[in-house]
Parts: C-alpha cells; structure tokens; sequence
C-alpha cells in the first residue's frame, strides 16, 4: 500500500514531477514486484499450514524474485548518480537529466536484471529433484531448491557467488563514489540550511542502501554452507517485507513534497 500510494502521488502530482520521484517511483515498483511475488504465497502458507504450488509457478517466482531483486540492485546507484547531479552539478542538472535520459536510466536496471536472471534461473530448472518435495521456505528459492536436489548444485552456487561480486560490489562503489563527492560538495556550502536541505535529499537514500545491500550481502554473499536454513529464512523475511515495508515509510516520513503532496491529496477528497 504503501509503495502503491508513492507511486500515484508521483503520477497525479506536479510537485513530484522531478528525476529524483521518478526513480522513487520505480524502486516503489521493483518493492511491490517483491512483495506481491513473495507474500501471497507465504500468508497462505502460514494460514494453511502448507501450500501446494506448481513446479512451473515455483521457476516462475524465483525468477521474478531474483530478476527483481538484481534490478534494485542498480536501480539505486542510478538514484545515486541523479542526487549526484542535483548537488555537484546543479547548473547543468535539468539539461543533463532531460527526459531520454531519465527513461534511458530506468529502463537499463530492468533490462538487466530480467536477462541476467535467465543464466541463474535456467540452470535450476534443470536441476532433478529425487528427494521429496516439500520446500522448507516461504517461497521458492535458491537455497531450499538446492537442498531438495539430487543434481550437482555447486555449479550454480558458484555461478551466483560470482555473478554476485559485480552485481553488488560494483553498484555498492558506484554508490561510495558519487556520495564522497556529494559530501565535499555539502561541506562547501556556506549557509547551514543549504547543507541541511542537501544532506535530507541524500539521507533516505543512504539509509535504504544500506538495508538492502546489507541484506543481500548475509544472504547471497555468504556460501550456503555459511549459514543454516533458519538463518535463511530470517534474512528472506528481511528482504522481502522488511525492506518493501520500511522503504516507503522512510521516504514518505523524511520528505517534506510528499507529505505534502499527500496532504493536497487528501484535502481534495
């Protein structure tokens, strides 16, 4: 709800018209794939005490899980990149972040993530399964999978160990980067509430980086041996309602525009 509320605010608002809700809409988005994909099935589990899923439907959400979670990935360096622009380069910001470039920068997280997935995905459903099928998870996913199969699994670890190393570290520095400068660009700026202002468009951002790499990197980082199946399901509680969950409060709490967008939207009805 949440997430689905940021998301029309920045549709009907002309407030909201700018880069940075832009791309808060589309992290909105990537969090409510997320969280629609996962918990539907995990609520009827939990009520049922089990739920029966295809082996088609089980591929199918763990490849929109996983495609997702890698477009978030970098989704939030590109956020980066445009508070980046705003505060270091704000004389140039409307000319360089023009419409093609925002739509340009969007879209590339998603094409990425969607094809990437398949060389993970693929792999898995491959995989023969001689054991019994009950998967101890909330949803389908890697790990679990892994443990139900009879196959040699240790190619697909690796490959996802690997394919980790860039998906995370490479935004994670991108992300390190572009803030250096933008707190030497903050420490320049003469009058108090400027630095202010500048360091509260910069704040939630920050703070949701570190939730979701911090969650990815316990749970992918981490070779399966490194951790039991409870630890597991802990941090795949995390990422997939924590995070979904705490994003758009933090936004909606620590930003003034939609609140007050919201409060217009409110007032009319």
């Amino acid at each position: 709800m949440g997430n689905l509320l940021i998301i029309l605010l920045v549709s009907i608002n002309v407030q909201l018209q700018s880069p940075m809700y832009y791309f808060l809409s589309h992290l909105s988005f990537s969090d409510l794939v997320i969280a629609t994909n996962t918990l539907p099935n995990m609520l009827g589990a939990i009520l049922l005490g089990g739920k029966k899923m295809t082996y088609l439907g089980c591929i199918t959400q763990l490849y929109f899980f996983s495609g997702t979670t890698v477009t978030e990935c970098f989704l939030l360096p590109v956020m980066s990149y445009d508070r980046y622009l705003a505060i270091c380069n704000p004389l140039r910001y409307s000319c360089i972040m023009d419409l093609k470039c925002r739509i340009c920068l969007s879209l590339w997280p998603w094409v990425l993530g969607l094809t990437l997935n398949f060389t993970i995905v693929l792999p898995i459903a491959n995989f023969n399964f001689c054991h019994n099928n009950i998967i101890d998870h909330f949803y389908c996913e890697l790990f679990p999978l892994q443990k139900l199969s009879c196959s040699d699994t240790s190619f697909v670890e690796l490959e996802v160990f690997l394919f980790s190393l860039p998906m995370f570290i490479c935004p994670c520095g991108f992300i390190v980067g572009t803030y250096v400068y933008i707190f030497l660009t903050i420490v320049r700026i003469p009058t108090t509430t400027g630095k202010q202002k500048a360091l509260s468009t910069c704040s939630s951002h920050l703070i949701v980086v570190g939730t979701f790499y911090g969650t990815l990197t316990a749970k992918y980082m981490i070779p399966s041996k490194g951790h039991t199946l409870l630890i597991n399901k802990i941090v795949s509680l995390l990422h997939t309602v924590f995070t979904p969950l705490f994003n758009p409060i933090i936004y909606s709490l620590r930003n003034q525009d939609i609140k007050s967008a919201l409060k217009k939207v409110s007032c009319k009805k």
